[in-house]
């Protein structure tokens, strides 16, 4: 199979081109970043080099394959949300300009939801505006929180000795690998497809404390426990960490939304299953040689 994937090398998109290169397939890499193309073809595949806001682009990148995986990042300038519904409207102009009959998108836990999840109704949106294709078998691989976001809690673990958000110790949390993530998109993209369909793929569910205890182990840090911060609190915390005002807003906004159960609701009323292969205890070894 001829397949296109988006999403450069990144923490999914890099072991999902190692999955399909070993499977035989003709893959073809999107990245906005030249610098990337050496290492796209050393992993043997081809480099397309452009932006996924580009519909001409996609379209010449898309053409003659017979599947493309889709995705966007969280954070994507200015208007962040707007900004990934604009690269969803791009998408699809591509994918009906080009002809392409299968496609995968990443997406995540709470895109059912149009309001109250932060960044993530920029992947509802791109969701309503697939839908909308016509002969087109698309599935939505809707991916929990990844494991690799604590790593950006070590800061906070080394000097505070806590671990935290602004949802509760308690809140279910749904937990993905990106390596359980790249194998679940893999599957898909080298099958038929039916129409429009939802795929979960969540690793393990814990909560905050949970995490906190597990991680603790591992790092030799048995008190470490998780802190339910304040909405405000933990914004200006983020803006504190550098992050600009809009995302601090919207991962906030998040926070909120998985403390009301927003993001789970889903999963968890429609009798999902937990397919992912990697579970806490196992990431808490990767955290412990990040840490």
């Amino acid at each position: 199979m001829k397949i296109t994937t988006a999403g450069s090398l990144g923490n999914v998109s890099q072991p999902l081109v190692r999955l399909l290169i070993a499977a035989g397939h003709d893959v073809t890499v999107i990245s906005s970043n030249a610098d990337k193309q050496s290492a796209i073809e050393a992993l043997g595949a081809k480099a397309a080099i452009g932006s996924i806001s580009d519909a001409g682009f996609l379209t010449r990148a898309f053409t003659g394959a017979d599947a493309v995986y889709t995705m966007t990042p969280p954070a994507m300038g200015q208007n962040i949300v707007e900004n990934i519904a604009k690269a969803g409207e791009a998408y699809a102009e591509a994918i009906k300009t080009s002809g392409v009959k299968r496609v995968v998108m990443l997406s995540s836990i709470g895109a059912d939801v149009a309001e109250g999840t932060g960044p993530v109704k920029g992947v509802y949106e791109v969701e309503q505006i697939f839908r909308k294709l016509h002969g087109v078998n698309v599935t939505f691989v809707r991916a929990g929180n990844f494991y690799y976001n604590f790593l950006r809690d070590i800061p906070m673990i080394k000097k505070d000795h806590i671990l935290g958000s602004n949802y509760r110790g308690d809140d279910k949390l749904l937990l993905a690998h990106p390596y359980d993530i790249a194998a679940a998109i893999a599957d898909e993209l080298q099958r038929e497809g039916n129409d429009i369909d939802v795929r979960y793929m969540i690793s393990d569910i814990s909560t905050g404390n949970e995490v906190a205890a597990v991680l603790g182990k591992a790092i030799g840090e048995p008190r470490l426990r998780w802190v339910a911060f304040e909405d405000e609190q933990w914004r200006q915390g983020l803006l504190a960490a550098g992050l600009p005002a809009e995302l601090a807003g919207l991962l906030t906004e998040m926070g909120q939304g998985m403390k009301a159960g927003l993001l789970t609701r889903d999963f968890l009323s429609s009798g999902a299953a937990v397919t992912g292969k990697i579970k806490l205890e196992d990431f808490a070894e990767e955290f412990r040689r990040k840490f």
